[in-house]
């Protein structure tokens, strides 16, 4: 099994609360995490019928079974279960009783703020990040092929090409996830989205054109949105409010959480696509945000991430908040260092007083090296 970096956060957490909670992308490898880090816990899933019966129809018997040191996985099947479940641990008074787990986060979330307020401590887990796959031996060689090839355990595990594994992927999300979900009438017109987003992947979001080339209203439009981001398929990017007397852009922007993903629904059929593919640059992008995204769920903390961008089309692509300074990153896909990849930061760090120690720039190339407006940084060692 690959070593997951989360693994030491999540042992921390189940000794000092009752509950953790593990959410992310269905296959993600949140089940192989949490049974790889508690071995002695009883296994109990909930995607299982006979199981979610159970659960649903005598959840007093149910806790009877799995008194304590249980992983429950899936747990939103059954969400009337958690406030049985808080009763119970709250008449126990241990720490570690439960592991939960759930992918579909917009189920998932409101039950447990209802019913484990104050008792669960929630940890997101995302496919690999790139120092996992480093320290495995798996990380592909060039660029374009981790961002073909994306980071889904699944396909490192049993050697599955991307072409195989995205594309049920996909079917699977539609049509076990969405279908639970009651504002989804039109799922035609919701793949539409889905694929509408991977094109727009890096770019400034607009609801109207998504719309209009959907078919539905801008309120349906904002409600799918809202379920992508939940389950784990896309995010938005908000623009900073720091506008140093300035005019700015208050429009998020638009990822995903993988970029395999993407580059399915974008029909991209191998790698060497990627290379010229008009999309290369944001997915480029994507991939790189989403190392610092890694990063942060890795070390148990929910990361404050903006973007910057004025009227005058000055932007930083990634500012990171760390509370007593702010982290600057502009993203480069080109191979060949230019003094000209810091003239955003340079600008940005002029009006915030920034310190140059704070901003980076990642990109396409191979030298690492320090320089007066910043450091400059390979892909390949995020």
């Amino acid at each position: 099994m690959i070593e997951r970096t989360l693994r030491e956060k999540l042992l921390y957490l189940s000794t000092k609360f009752p509950f953790v909670l593990l959410t992310g992308p269905r296959q993600s490898g949140k089940s192989t995490l949490v049974r790889h880090t508690f071995p002695d816990y009883s296994y109990v899933s909930l995607e299982e019928s006979d199981n979610r019966s159970y659960a649903e129809e005598d959840p007093r018997g149910f806790i009877s079974e799995y008194p304590e040191k249980t992983i429950i996985d899936e747990v939103q099947r059954v969400p009337k279960l958690l406030s049985y479940l808080q009763t119970h641990s709250d008449l126990a008074g241990k720490n570690g009783m439960y592991i939960l787990t759930g992918s579909q986060n917009f189920q998932l979330l409101s039950s447990v703020d209802q019913s484990l307020a104050g008792r669960v401590a929630i940890l997101t887990l995302l496919p690999f990040s790139q120092i996992e796959m480093r320290d495995s031996g798996i990380l592909p060689q060039s660029i374009d092929e981790e961002i073909f090839n994306g980071s889904y355990p699944r396909l490192y595990d049993n050697g599955l090409s991307a072409g195989d594994f995205y594309p049920s992927y996909i079917d699977t999300y539609v049509e076990r996830d969405l279908r639970s979900v009651k504002d989804i009438g039109n799922l035609s017109a919701f793949v539409r989205l889905l694929k509408l987003c991977a094109g727009r992947i890096g770019q400034l979001l607009n609801m109207s054109s998504l719309a209009t080339e959907c078919g539905v209203t801008i309120p349906t439009i904002n409600s799918w949105l809202s379920v992508l981001q939940s389950s784990y398929i896309i995010y938005l990017l908000q623009p900073d409010y720091r506008n140093y007397s300035k005019r700015l852009v208050k429009t998020p922007k638009l990822y995903f959480y993988d970029t395999g993903l993407a580059c399915s629904l974008l029909e991209i059929k191998q790698a060497s696509q990627v290379s010229n593919h008009y999309l290369r640059g944001g997915l480029f992008e994507n991939m790189v945000i989403n190392e610092f995204l890694k990063r942060g769920f890795n070390e148990g903390d929910r990361p404050s991430f903006t973007f910057w961008r004025d009227s005058n089309g000055n932007e930083v692509d990634l500012l990171m908040n760390k509370g007593d300074h702010i982290d600057a990153v502009e993203i480069k896909s080109g191979q060949t260092y230019s003094a000209d990849f810091f003239k955003n930061l340079k600008y940005w760090g002029n009006l915030s007083g920034e310190h140059k120690d704070h901003r980076q720039v990642v990109y396409g190339g191979s030298q690492h090296r320090s320089t007066s407006e910043g450091e400059l940084i390979p892909w390949s060692m995020l």
